[in-house]
């Protein structure tokens, strides 16, 4: 295996980490957002309303992008696993 290509399938393996987390952090990064401004306009400062509501945005999330996260991941384990005879 070239250094070439070692370079690539960590590049690889990185834009994948991010794509697949990407749904969840940044729906739940807009609910917390939300929430803050909430916050910040009523001032009510209680942890608890601003945990759940992000927690279940993230589960919500998770429920609606797994089977796309899921089969993305599968296809780039799919793929790093066909690729290993060729480093031979």
């Amino acid at each position: 295996m070239s250094s070439d290509f070692a370079l690539q399938l960590a590049a690889q393996l990185l834009w994948n980490a991010a794509l697949i987390g990407a749904p969840v952090l940044g729906i739940t990064l807009a609910v917390g957002l939300l929430i803050s401004v909430f916050q910040a306009v009523t001032q009510i400062q209680e942890m608890s309303l601003s945990f759940v509501p992000k927690l279940l945005a993230a589960v919500l999330a998770l429920v609606f992008f797994g089977p796309w996260m899921l089969k993305r991941l599968v296809g780039f384990a799919t793929t790093l696993i066909a690729s290993i005879p060729s480093w031979i």
